[in-house]
């Protein structure tokens, strides 16, 4: 792998000045921007979850560098282990229901296809179902109810999914789950 991005990785923290100044770097260099998601997915452990994190600030600058690799992206999500890594993802994986259902962005939707908007849906509903930090079924939430436009079977099983989840979970989680509660 790229050893220049890797250095840049490599001095990532959680300080979101760090985030982003990796994230401007790739925005300015953008023939990286493969790369970084493959350490997103790689075995190091070291470096994979701060790829991610770098991968959501992208993301939400300029969510179209995803798009060319949304097939890989889609596939590989499920691989995702670590707490930290899987985070950042939810989030960009909001991010693009977000440009697929709510701005009607075009692009999104030349890019997005069906398969891989079923793969969403499915490792939404097994995020939401892990055991996972509350932020990741937040953002699984929000994702799941905008897919459920497109998939009307989508709605009741969220919905008997949040119902079942609020007794076991905390008051962030019962917050955001009768939000999306009233939407469907």
């Amino acid at each position: 792998m790229n050893k220049k991005l890797a250095t840049k990785l490599s001095y990532v923290s959680g300080y979101r000045e760090h985030r982003q100044k990796a994230a401007n770097f790739i925005l300015e260099h953008q023939e990286y921007f493969p790369e970084l998601l493959k350490y997103c997915f790689s075995n190091d452990e070291e470096l994979a979850h701060k790829a991610c994190w770098v991968t959501e600030y992208v993301c939400k600058s300029k969510l179209d560098l995803l798009y060319p690799h949304l097939n890989e992206f889609t596939q590989q999500l499920p691989s995702l282990r670590n707490e930290s890594s899987i985070r950042p993802m939810a989030k960009v994986c909001e991010l693009l229901c977000e440009a697929y259902f709510k701005s009607n962005n075009e692009d999104t939707k030349q890019f997005l296809k069906e398969e891989q908007l079923e793969k969403l849906v499915e490792i939404n509903f097994d995020w939401l179902i892990a055991d996972v930090k509350v932020a990741t079924k937040a953002y699984a939430m929000h994702s799941l109810f905008l897919l459920g436009k497109k998939y009307n079977w989508i709605y009741p099983e969220l919905k008997q999914t949040l119902l079942n989840g609020i007794p076991n979970h905390s008051a962030a989680y019962t917050a955001r789950a009768r939000h999306i509660l009233k939407k469907v």
